[in-house]
């Protein structure tokens, strides 16, 4: 990124001169040199890109990335850091050309350069129904994949996650390994149960929120195996399920979202209820929204809400 562009949109900010004149001044006076065979080369000024692993990297990426948006009304673009995801539904399946166009367009003018290589389409469709209507060809340059990855998380074309609950298995086998290791070298079992709980339940229920409403009961039932394998291991406390794990994880998640207002998933909350009637108690006062289909049921929003124990 150029720092001169991405200046120019620093600029356009809400912020105090003493901050921008101190990002300003991060990002002025680098320079790189390489050495190689006992040779150094000459000192290059460095006038674009963000340093690497720097504290405000990441966010300055977003501010230069905010200015790209989708330009067909219905189509959304998804911007976490530097993973991008553009979301065209099936009435714009003609507009996908026009937004690879426009990513081009606005990467050349923001000194970037779009990676088809590192680009994947892939085409959901509802498990439940029959495709009555032929997905159109694959993008020239960008291959068709049947699974992604999106924030760590493995989804398949038909919104099964059973590959991402494969793979996060085999990892987490991978870790009860490296932990009896631990065991033969002498490590007590309380500092054991520690590092599994450090390091293996953060695997399994990271973004369980988000996924587990598209978990199948064998989905689930591989969850249970592995813990009470590790319980017969001595690694883990058999009283606690996979669902009781999960569940305190939705709580922890939604509570956040119900009482930050800055949260970034809080505008995706239905209003609060006016009603005076005297109906069933509810752990929330949020307006309960229609259940549009099985699939908008396993949204982490609608899920919650229709919880009797929240």
């Amino acid at each position: 990124m150029r720092h001169s562009s991405l200046l120019e949109k620093v600029a356009q900010l809400d912020l105090l001169d003493n901050v921008y004149n101190w990002i300003a001044n991060f990002f002025n006076r680098h320079s790189h040199c390489t050495r190689f065979n006992g040779y150094t080369s000459q000192l290059r000024n460095v006038n674009a890109s963000i340093i690497q692993g720097s504290g405000v990297g990441p966010v300055i990426y977003i501010v230069d990335a905010a200015d790209l948006q989708a330009i067909t009304p219905g189509n959304i673009m998804m911007k976490y850091a530097d993973d991008t995801y553009l979301v065209i539904p099936a009435c714009n399946i003609d507009s996908r050309e026009r937004e690879i166009s426009n990513i081009e367009a606005w990467s050349c003018v923001n000194n970037l350069t779009l990676n088809q290589s590192k680009s994947a389409e892939i085409v959901f469709a509802d498990s439940r129904k029959r495709c009555l209507v032929q997905p159109p060809p694959p993008l020239q340059g960008i291959a068709r994949v049947t699974s992604l990855k999106v924030l760590g998380v493995t989804v398949t074309e038909k919104l099964s996650v059973a590959e991402h609950v494969d793979d996060v298995i085999k990892s987490c086998a991978r870790s009860m390994y490296a932990i009896s290791v631990l065991r033969s070298h002498g490590m007590c079992a309380p500092l054991l149960q520690q590092v599994f709980q450090s390091v293996v339940i953060s695997k399994l229920t990271y973004a369980a929120p988000a996924w587990w409403g598209f978990s199948t009961s064998a989905d689930r039932l591989r969850f249970e195996t592995f813990l009470r394998r590790a319980a017969r291991s001595g690694l883990w406390e058999s009283a606690i399920t996979a669902e009781e794990l999960v569940d305190d994880a939705d709580k922890r998640l939604f509570s956040k979202v119900r009482y930050c207002a800055h949260h970034v998933v809080e505008n995706l909350l239905p209003p609060k209820s006016d009603s005076q009637h005297n109906l069933r108690k509810r752990r929330h006062n949020i307006t309960l929204p229609e259940k549009k289909g099985h699939l908008a049921a396993k949204n982490f929003i609608i899920r919650l809400l229709y919880k009797d124990t929240y």
